[in-house]
């Protein structure tokens, strides 16, 4: 046997011996990465709820006391744009907390986990895309419209509407996105010993216990 097959030989037995500690460090930055997620969602959510919630208190209390017949008028606005979006805010959950429970609570399937992974990396690129902003420039637009137009204030519409629509952006780039930067993390390698080939990807992991290298091929 050649030197260049034997040495291919040994490191394809070394690539196949390394496989389950590589598998479990990847397993275990996935799931460093859910819980940062997860610990994420819960601030987002509940930050968000309380911004809206403190809005809706102030426009109602505003709607009824204020002085002045234009701010009363806004503030009615303003009362059912924070309801919808207090609303939507605790009823739209992310997915962070419920991949993390499956994650941990199933067989350290390593395939199934990056599975998971991508779909929650799915679904962190569908809050941040066109489709998701459609809602927010709805509300935004008809409320810009009702100040502008109804009211006969467009300067004061316009306001409402860049406002709103700056605010809805902000609460959307906010949103975690552990998973995606967990799977961009694999960057793809290619090792060659002899006539043998490897394609694969590897990624440096730092958890908060160790630092390693993942690879699959």
């Amino acid at each position: 046997m050649s030197s260049s097959r034997l040495l291919a030989c040994l490191v394809a037995v070394l690539l196949a011996g390394f496989a389950p500690f590589a598998a479990a460090q990847e397993f275990q930055a996935y799931e460093d990465a859910l819980a940062r997620g997860e610990r994420h969602a819960n601030y987002w959510q509940y930050g968000w709820a309380g911004v809206y919630a403190t809005t809706l208190a102030v426009n109602a209390y505003q709607a009824s006391e204020s002085s002045s017949r234009d701010d009363r008028y806004d503030a009615r606005v303003g009362v059912v744009k924070s309801a919808l979006a207090l609303g939507g805010t605790l009823m739209d959950r992310q997915p962070h907390p419920q991949a993390y429970r499956e994650l941990r609570d199933g067989d350290q399937d390593i395939d199934r986990a990056r599975q998971l992974m991508h779909s929650v990396a799915d679904e962190e690129r569908r809050r941040r895309s066109l489709e998701a902003r459609l809602g927010s420039l709805a509300v935004n637009t008809a409320s810009g419209l009702l100040i502008g137009v109804g009211d006969g204030r467009g300067r004061d519409g316009a306001i409402n509407f860049a406002t709103g629509m700056l605010i809805s952006e902000l609460q959307l780039q906010s949103q975690p996105r552990q998973a995606t930067a967990a799977i961009n993390r694999f960057q793809p390698a290619r090792v060659s010993v002899g006539d043998m080939h490897l394609n694969g990807e590897y990624a440096l992991l730092v958890t908060p216990n160790q630092v390693g290298v993942a690879l699959r091929y």
